[in-house]
């Protein structure tokens, strides 16, 4: 009886599920089918010659011009042309660790950010995605014709498996304008104490308000790219080049104490004005930030969209956290590797030269972007000895390579980033306690936050970077192919 009734409802002839799509279900059904026909049947375009894949946009603008060079003299069915290709970095990311995973195809030569690289080195040696250059590199003496220091981020468990793109010294840039109206003479200023002091008198109430609103150094607690340079310049940082935890290392307690204690109370200098940051800019040209941490390429970033200081600025080096210590450090960085999977490794070779240690690059580099070349034995060459009218004049190539063989230490380790994320965590606690009047001091008795002092923050600034080092060390006991590799080095 249930049968029968079943099909009554269904029209007396049994269900037939196509007899129960509408119009519009027809449609999707026919592109579905005929969709999968196409991917099965129509045949995939293939890009001749050698590919290459960027995640810079300004990267790829240079490389494209060396492109049409190097292939002005290929046939246009030459396998050696050169195409650049433009990606996403996130995505460019899942795409080479997604490649490397599942050996599907990728380019032959592939751009990779600093931060990027700690992705594709988490695993044994052997199963790096990209060709170890190492015995390349020092048969052909590029060791000594490249900054040395450049090799570090691109380098793990003393295997080198990218070209360095750069070096990326840091300076500190300066209103020149505001100094020189104060008579402030920034030859006096050797360390960072000495920084605090001498520019103290340009802190300043600009709307009347009663409350300073310019400040001397653009750093916050949630500007974690600022606060790594100046872990690094001090000695400190994530790792050091034995991959040894640098989390609650002196250097480190001191720096996280002295720029919380920049932020708050009595010894405040700092203001939050991001980088690539409608508000941030603004105020950098409200004239509210005196001096930033400033790498070569953010001068170029300046120079395209904070235009209106041109003139009013000028470069020193960074002050060091004590006399006589190092007066740069390093931010960001980019290499070129070779994927293994690359059927002709010399011709990829011999292009990944091309576009990174060539002349052509290094003067283009610069003028684009404000980048000085790795190269060495390029860094007496007249493009970057010519005054720089953004900088009133000085010469912005030659600042920036005197600081350049005292680039700190950049750990690739595979726990890098976590790490950073970690003293970033550690940062914004000691902030919120200090500001909210919630750190204890000696006596037992919680600091207001208008009294907290560098001093007063040290211990709880250690104790906070103690607790984050035990968290990581938990997490990296878990990787046994690390574990194993340094115990291999060890024997």
């Amino acid at each position: 009886m249930a049968d029968s009734e079943s099909k009554a409802t269904l029209g007396g002839k049994g269900w037939r599920p196509l007899d129960t799509l509408s119009i519009g279900g027809w449609i999707i059904l026919f592109i579905a089918v005929a969709s999968t026909i196409a991917v099965t049947v129509w045949p995939e375009k293939e890009i001749e010659g050698v590919q290459v894949w960027v995640f810079a946009r300004n990267h790829a603008e240079l490389y494209d011009v060396l492109a049409q060079e190097y292939n002005a003299d290929a046939d246009a069915g030459d396998t050696s042309r050169l195409n650049i290709t433009t990606i996403d970095n996130d995505a460019l990311t899942r795409r080479v660790l997604s490649g490397f995973w599942s050996n599907t195809p990728l380019a032959d030569l592939i751009e990779i950010e600093r931060d990027k690289m700690t992705q594709f080195v988490t695993g044994p040696l052997e199963h790096v995605g990209f060709t170890d250059l190492t015995d390349r590199i020092m048969a052909e003496g590029l060791d000594k014709k490249i900054n040395y220091p450049s090799f570090g981020p691109w380098t793990s468990r003393g295997r080198i498996f990218g070209l360095p793109h750069d070096v990326h010294p840091v300076l500190l840039c300066y209103r020149a304008d505001l100094v020189e109206q104060a008579g402030i003479d920034v030859s006096e200023i050797e360390t960072w104490d000495d920084f605090a002091r001498v520019m103290k008198p340009l802190i300043s109430d600009l709307d009347g308000d009663g409350r300073p609103d310019r400040y001397l150094l653009n750093l916050w607690y949630s500007q974690m790219g600022e606060l790594e340079v100046l872990l690094l310049q001090a000695g400190g940082g994530t790792f050091d080049e034995n991959d040894n935890s640098l989390v609650a290392s002196d250097a480190n307690v001191m720096v996280v104490a002295q720029s919380v204690a920049w932020m708050v109370g009595p010894e405040r200098i700092a203001i939050d004005a991001p980088e690539f940051d409608a508000s941030g800019n603004q105020l950098k040209l409200d004239g509210r930030v005196v001096a930033v941490v400033m790498p070569d390429w953010l001068a170029g970033v300046w120079k395209s969209d904070l235009s209106q200081l041109g003139g009013k600025l000028k470069l020193m080096p960074l002050p060091a956290w004590e006399p006589g210590g190092r007066r740069t450090s390093v931010r960001g960085g980019t290499m070129i590797g070779i994927p293994k999977a690359t059927e002709d490794f010399e011709t990829a070779w011999q292009i990944a030269k091309y576009l990174y240690i060539s002349p052509e690059l290094s003067e283009r580099l610069f003028e684009a972007s404000n980048i000085i070349s790795p190269v060495t034995e390029f860094w007496d060459e007249d493009y970057y000895k010519q005054p720089d009218p953004f900088f009133s004049g000085q010469a912005s190539g030659t600042a920036f390579i005197e600081q350049a063989p005292n680039v700190p230490f950049r750990s690739s380790n595979p726990f890098h980033v976590m790490a950073r994320n970690r003293i970033a965590d550690a940062v914004t606690d000691l902030y919120a306690e200090a500001s909210g009047g919630n750190v204890v001091g000696p006596d037992g008795k919680k600091i207001p936050a208008d009294e907290v002092t560098s001093d007063l923050l040290e211990d709880r600034a250690r104790e906070l970077l103690q607790a984050a080092e035990a968290r990581l060390l938990k997490e990296m006991s878990r990787n046994v192919f690390l574990k194993r590799d340094r115990e291999a080095e060890d024997e």
